[in-house]
């Protein structure tokens, strides 16, 4: 019996890994196709807002070619932009499902400056999103005045607090990190929160060989916004509690044993 469950096992692995692989194949295919457009929106800055149509685009690709549906288990309405979305981060389908969950509301994301080596993706991280230095006090001051920047022009940030995809126990969520309501209170935005709930089980990350991936559908619960008076209100630690209890409220509720 367990040499049975073992090898259902490692057959189950091989399977998402071959999955995984097929994906890779169609990111890299819509990354090469789509490369002339962003190249030639770089060349002028006031184009860059065509950027956002672009990978919006990429976004239904992947969902259709890869046979992904979001499904909005709630659906709170957005406030008049721009702001901060949070969400909680375990798959890197939370970054491509982003664009097509929210095609009517131009953003630009904030991450870990890490991204820049990756191959492909640094191409299009580096000039159309903000790269986040966190060793770097230089650096960081440089991502601040961008993110404002980008606000100032009528984008909206996307940032996950948890500052990466956590390495264990997925979905159950690691504390926030205090960047994103520091901005939101310095640019006096409003922030909206978003929870994934089984993206993880889609696509793991890739470091996990045999990790889950499949097909299937995503869970989207797009929470209530928190408003410009209440962030003024609170100080940060109280916003990013706030943050965090919103965001992880769906996960508890769909992964009751994460509450222990």
């Amino acid at each position: 019996m367990k040499l049975l469950h073992l090898t259902m096992k490692l057959f189950l692995g091989v399977v998402a890994l071959l999955w995984k692989l097929y994906i890779a194949v169609i990111f890299s295919f819509f990354a090469i196709l789509l490369y002339p457009f962003f190249f030639i929106i770089l060349f002028r800055p006031q184009w860059k807002k065509f950027s956002f149509k672009l990978f919006l685009f990429w976004s239904w690709m992947m969902r259709i070619f890869c046979f992904y549906h979001v499904k909005k288990v709630k659906n709170n309405e957005l406030p008049d932009g721009p702001y901060i979305i949070v969400a909680n981060h375990t798959s890197y389908l939370d970054i491509f499902f982003m664009y097509s969950i929210l095609p009517k509301h131009p953003f630009v994301f904030l991450g870990k400056s890490e991204l820049l080596t990756y191959p492909i993706i640094s191409t299009y991280f580096k000039n159309l999103n903000i790269p986040v230095y966190r060793g770097d006090r230089t650096k960081a001051g440089q991502s601040y005045m961008l993110a404002s920047k980008a606000i100032a022009e009528g984008w909206s940030l996307v940032i996950f607090p948890e500052g990466g995809i956590p390495s264990h126990q997925c979905p159950k969520m690691v504390p926030f990190k205090d960047g994103a309501f520091k901005l939101a209170k310095a640019l006096n935005v409003p922030i909206i929160p978003l929870t994934f709930t089984n993206n993880y089980e889609l696509f793991s990350d890739p470091t996990e060989i045999l990790g889950p991936a499949r097909p299937g559908i995503a869970r989207l619960y797009i929470n209530k916004p928190i408003s410009i008076m209440q962030i003024q209100e609170m100080d940060v630690s109280e916003l990013k509690n706030l943050s965090f209890e919103l965001v992880n409220a769906p996960i508890l509720e769909e992964h009751p044993h994460l509450k222990e």
